[in-house]
């Protein structure tokens, strides 16, 4: 069918459930930070404004946590399903390395979860800070480990192949190998980024529905410091990266620039837009920049980059997919940025929660710190083909040999299982973030918080603000 085979529908199922968990481990890693922030805030300043933004998006951060734990658990189970050549290949790295994640971040977080999202009345107010930062500590912790385990298949090193299987030598080698630095700063700090613009964007929703409030306020305007300041950060991020790329996989870097082929001593132009046709081996309505290339890869204006036909055609990566996905997660950088800058512009004029324009591009810049983080992954997974682990084990090599039919079936229903259930998850999680923060506005409040009687804010409660009693019964039933 579409001349696929059971190897490529292998590799699409992954990506397909890939493509689904990556995204809410995103959004938890950044909103940990982001709940630790708000909280450190309204305790340092006692402003009401952050104690409600924290029960606000405490319940978005729970529905998001938990969707990410389950779409994270069929990840593991697919390595030995469908890729148990890669397991008994590779598995004494990539087993113990997960399963420090488990042992330290998963459980970690698992620890203080409880006491942060129930125990606001229940529990002192710097515990409950406390298990609000080993939250936030435990996702980074979580993203250091996959990271090492993903590098290392990347630009593997401290290994000897003994009897057809890895097996370690070196195991500070083999977390920092040579990409990993580069890789963990840059999905961490795209974490950041992307939660900056879903939080931003709620606020935007709100105010161009007018509803105008301290809250709103404070959501879109430290989403939007937080924008400015590390957007730009992940652009040089993003040219150190490049950089190792170019040295440990240079066949990705030319699959990226669509580049073929270098002429004579000419320096490498920089190809804006075309189409690599893998066939033809040549890049078609190729739009270029001369230098560019050069020296955007490489810091000089005269050194060439290497070229598609130096290697063997079995060694190459798609560069059509590559190609497009890269500059995807380029363009979306480039107006993270513009955006970044144009709130400081309005900012300064005051203009920054009644400029409608700028509020519309800050609504449709929601979603485009995901989509950046799913073109970035495409890129440098399909990037690293045809290995799983580069220049060690082809991903031909690596799958379990299940049928044509077999893994057309098992595509169908995680297709049709995912789109139903985190469909209705992201739909809940939406109508949560619709509603917009409670606040208590003329309202004789206590100061609320850990250890008052303020009542805490349920994270799977989407009730309505007037505390109608039956409508909770009810919402808490459907959940």
């Amino acid at each position: 069918m579409f001349g696929l085979e059971a190897l490529d529908l292998a590799r699409i199922q992954f990506a397909f459930t890939i493509s689904f968990h990556i995204l809410f481990p995103a959004i938890t890693i950044g909103l940990a930070s982001y709940l630790a922030v708000l909280e450190g805030l309204w305790l340092k300043t006692h402003n009401d404004t952050y104690r409600d933004l924290y029960h606000f998006w405490s319940k978005i951060f729970a529905v998001n946590f938990g969707m990410g734990v389950v779409s994270g658990l069929v990840m593991a189970y697919q390595f030995g399903t469908n890729w148990s050549r890669f397991s008994d290949f590779a598995g004494s790295v990539t087993g113990p390395l997960l399963t420090y994640e488990v042992l330290t971040a998963f459980f970690l977080e698992a620890g203080f979860l409880g006491v942060m999202l129930f125990g606001w009345n229940k529990v002192g107010r710097k515990l409950h800070f406390f298990a609000t930062v080993m939250v936030a500590i435990g996702t980074l912790i979580s993203t250091f480990w996959i990271l090492a385990s993903n590098s290392w298949m990347q630009t593997p090193q401290g290994y000897e192949i003994v009897n057809g299987q890895v097996i370690p030598v070196d195991w500070l080698a083999i977390i920092f190998n040579p990409s990993f630095p580069y890789r963990l700063m840059h999905m961490a700090t795209a974490a950041f980024v992307a939660t900056a613009f879903f939080v931003g964007s709620s606020a935007a929703w709100h105010l161009l529905r007018g509803k105008d409030n301290p809250a709103i306020r404070t959501m879109l305007s430290m989403a939007m410091w937080m924008a400015l300041i590390v957007a730009p950060i992940q652009a040089v991020i993003g040219d150190f990266h490049g950089l190792n790329t170019l040295k440990h996989q240079p066949v990705k870097i030319a699959a990226i620039e669509g580049h073929w082929e270098n002429h004579g001593d000419e320096p490498t132009p920089l190809i804006l837009f075309g189409w690599p046709d893998m066939k033809a081996e040549k890049t078609k309505f190729a739009v270029e920049i001369p230098y560019l290339g050069s020296l955007i890869l490489t810091h000089t204006l005269d050194k060439q980059v290497p070229a598609l036909k130096e290697f063997p055609p079995e060694d190459r990566p798609n560069s059509t997919i590559v190609f497009w996905s890269f500059r995807i997660m380029v363009g979306l950088g480039m107006l993270m940025i513009f955006t970044g800058l144009w709130s400081l512009w309005l900012r300064k004029r005051d203009k920054l929660y009644t400029s409608r324009p700028f509020l519309y591009l800050a609504l449709w810049m929601g979603p485009s710190g995901l989509i950046a983080i799913l073109a970035g992954w495409f890129t440098t997974e399909i990037g690293r083909q045809p290995w799983v682990v580069y220049g060690l084990m082809r991903t031909a090599d690596a799958s379990s040999g299940h049928s044509f039919v077999q893994m057309s079936i098992t595509l169908i229903m995680f297709v049709v299982v995912y789109f139903a259930l985190f469909g209705a998850g992201l739909g809940y999680m939406m109508r949560l973030v619709r509603k917009g923060p409670k606040i208590d506005e003329g309202k004789e409040t206590n100061e609320g918080g850990p250890g008052q009687k303020r009542t805490p804010a349920r994270p799977l409660s989407a009730a309505d603000d007037n505390g109608d009693a039956d409508h909770n019964h009810s919402l808490n039933k459907e959940i």
